[in-house]
């Protein structure tokens, strides 16, 4: 569903731009330029295009450091980046958390500041889809692309996620609705199907809705399953649903030429967790016997799987990575943020393109109010009332080029639009900076010895 932003007086137009909202990186995103700032966005959803049409009341334009008396005041650049580099080069147990609405470039300099200092590196994933990659590294990983679902898939499904909601353009331009090389009808060649406890505006639009109990996702899934297998079901009702809705759901789901199943965080984070996922899987694998299945996460900030799988790639693990033994390790419930700041581990705190402030548990949030915090960001928040250091950086796929990469992991290459504000800095370059300057600090100490 694309919103048309009403013309109005610009000076030029950009197309073919990539929306940095969600994981479905759109892009075929037309922006109307106007003295350096963008007034309007054609074929976005109303999501990206209010985010790309950025409010810039909110906007952190200059460097910003805590006095004695509390007060965030401006600074300027190199008294902000000394003092941030100097709390990373005492740091003890530095944590690196967000990256998931910057670059791949970003992450690459973040690598050599995190593995430089013994920091742990960690993403949103950690709080959102980490049971997802949990879940693959114990049962497979049957992906595919969102092209392929536009060109051959018949039957879409989505599972503990509204995508109306979340990702305005995913049914229109990838799933339900748009017309494929073996799908001329559109949506009139396809089936969806929403399995969800709540009757959400992706099941109103749907062929098939089934509103299974809250938390039953994993008995639900288990009972498909075992109708694939050729099992008879001895309960009348299988988690709320009755006995034939599920063998009448696996029948179509076996005799359907193309399916893809499009998961969320209602998967991932109902009682079961990562067994929900795995079950996921093994439903997949076992539809493959019959037809061709697929699945996908619904990835939500535009460039969250890009940490992972850069990561992954890198260093072998998709988060929460420690470099304090001098090598990557990882371990959940060890090495995860959350758990590094309740148990009070962390004594310096880098953020980066998050907002941990307005997400975070309490007793997390308590102990960033205690230590010093870092700030990488272009958007005042609550992060911002927590942060020592605040170090504005640029809007990647507007004001800055760089790689992303889709949910279904292909990369994008972003391009520029606008030039950014002269008192704001590259995310790269601001973490390349730091690096060079810890470098700079901890050789003067090894020298002074």
């Amino acid at each position: 569903m694309a919103y048309e932003e009403p013309i109005r007086d610009y000076d030029r137009i950009v197309e073919n731009c990539t929306c940095a909202f969600c994981g479905c990186n759109c892009d075929d995103l037309t922006y109307l330029v106007k003295n350096e700032h963008v007034v309007g966005v054609r074929h976005a959803c109303r999501l990206g295009a209010s985010k790309i049409m950025e409010d810039m009341d909110q906007r952190l334009l200059v460097p910003l450091i805590r006095n004695e008396a509390g007060e965030l005041v401006e600074t300027d650049w190199d008294t902000a980046l000394d003092k941030a580099a100097e709390l990373i080069a005492n740091s003890v147990r530095p944590v690196f958390y967000g990256w998931s609405e910057t670059s791949i470039e970003t992450m690459k300099q973040g690598i050599k500041l995190g593995e430089y200092v013994g920091a742990v590196l960690d993403n949103q994933a950690t709080i959102c889809h980490g049971p997802s990659l949990q879940a693959v590294q114990n049962s497979g990983y049957p992906v595919n692309t969102l092209g392929e679902v536009k060109n051959r898939a018949d039957m879409i499904v989505y599972t503990g996620s509204n995508a109306m909601n979340s990702h305005p353009r995913h049914l229109a331009r990838y799933a339900a609705f748009p017309r494929g090389y073996f799908r001329k009808k559109g949506r009139f060649d396809r089936t969806i199907v929403t399995m969800d406890p709540r009757y959400t505006d992706t099941a109103k639009m749907s062929d098939i809705w089934v509103g299974f109990n809250p938390n039953g996702d994993y008995e639900f899934y288990t009972a498909l399953r075992a109708v694939l297998r050729g099992k008879k079901l001895k309960e009348d009702k299988v988690s709320g649903i009755p006995r034939e809705t599920i063998e009448e759901l696996a029948e179509a789901m076996k005799t359907t030429e193309y399916g893809c199943l499009f998961f969320g965080l209602g998967l991932t984070h109902s009682l079961a967790k990562q067994r929900n996922i795995d079950a996921g899987i093994r439903l997949i694998q076992d539809l493959n016997k019959y037809s061709k299945w697929n699945l996908i996460p619904m990835r939500g900030h535009f460039n969250v799987n890009g940490f992972n799988i850069f990561m992954s790639f890198e260093m072998g693990f998709p988060y929460g990575v420690d470099f304090s033994r001098g090598y990557p390790r990882y371990m959940n419930g060890e090495t995860n943020t959350i758990d590094l700041l309740t148990r009070e581990e962390v004594d310096v705190f880098m953020v980066i393109a998050a907002d941990p402030g307005a997400h975070f548990p309490g007793g997390a949030n308590r102990h960033l109010a205690n230590i010093p915090v870092i700030q990488i960001d272009i958007h005042w928040g609550p992060s911002t009332e927590l942060a020592d250091v605040v170090l504005p950086g640029s809007f990647v796929g507007v004001e800055v080029a760089g790689t992303s990469y889709r949910m279904d992991g292909v990369p994008i290459y972003m391009k520029k639009a606008i030039d950014k504000p002269e008192t704001c800095r590259d995310d790269e370059w601001i973490v390349r900076e730091l690096y060079e300057r810890v470098q700079k600090i901890k050789g003067e100490k090894i020298a002074s010895k």
